[in-house]
């Protein structure tokens, strides 16, 4: 399955951390019906059996919002289940390899923090790439920084989408500006927000005011106060997925 740019508007990589008695099930789907247009599945707890289930539980519901459906990693799975592709980083399995067994046909996403890296990717057949971490974050907190001008470098070196992860927020977003990306992943985030299938929306139109589509992974950032009536999440919406 190959895709349009425009998929990546809303991605969102879910995280079993806040689930609050809800099931992952549940709040994905809040997650899709407030707007979320790419879901990546991620586990690194569940036995096998049990992850399994879950992600052929998830394709299902991607395949009824229409949704690309990716899995974290897991080659072997994503191929088992009939996942729409998969996303590996660099201390995963080489990309080359993982096109190999993916064939043509599935989506292939690479983590990246270099020029190099990124340059590697796309020679081995990468569709996109997620590049950072931009600012400090929690939720991989050993991850490396990569900075502005990397970011900046990167973009230019690929034809392929680049997407810039970590640490972003309502604060920072706007330091992106100008760096070439394709949108953001907004981490710590959607499932953590009480309200899941609102909090979308407000990054987008946030997105819409700086030029950048926007590339969700979970987001936790609050709504503005306007931004929780209906009529003016609706209206920007409309306005937002119209703006590549």
């Amino acid at each position: 399955m190959k895709f349009d740019k425009k998929d990546l508007l809303l991605y969102a990589i879910t995280d079993r951390s806040w689930l609050g008695g809800e099931t992952l099930y549940a709040q994905t789907e809040k997650a899709l019906r407030g707007g979320a247009t790419f879901l990546q599945l991620r586990e690194k707890e569940l036995d096998r059996d049990s992850f399994r289930k879950e992600a052929m539980e998830l394709k299902t519901l991607c395949r009824k919002y229409r949704v690309p459906f990716l899995i974290d990693d897991d080659v072997a799975l994503a191929l088992e289940t009939e996942a729409d592709g998969v996303h590996v980083g660099q201390s995963d399995a080489e990309a080359g390899e993982v096109r190999k067994l993916l064939g043509e046909g599935k989506i292939l996403g690479v983590s990246a923090q270099t020029v190099e890296q990124a340059r590697r990717a796309e020679q081995c057949g990468a569709d996109y790439l997620g590049v950072g971490a931009v600012f400090h974050t929690g939720t991989k907190p050993d991850a490396k920084d990569v900075s502005f001008d990397t970011l900046k470098e990167i973009c230019s070196a690929v034809r392929i989408p680049v997407v810039a992860i970590g640490g972003i927020s309502k604060d920072n977003i706007l330091r992106l500006s100008g760096s070439g990306i394709c949108g953001v992943a907004v981490i710590s985030a959607i499932f953590a927000q009480p309200d899941i299938e609102a909090a979308a929306p407000y990054f987008d139109a946030l997105a819409s005011r700086t030029g950048l589509p926007v590339f969700f992974t979970t987001v936790m950032i609050p709504l503005e106060p306007d931004a929780q009536r209906p009529d003016h999440i609706f209206s920007i919406q409309r306005h937002t997925k119209t703006y590549f």
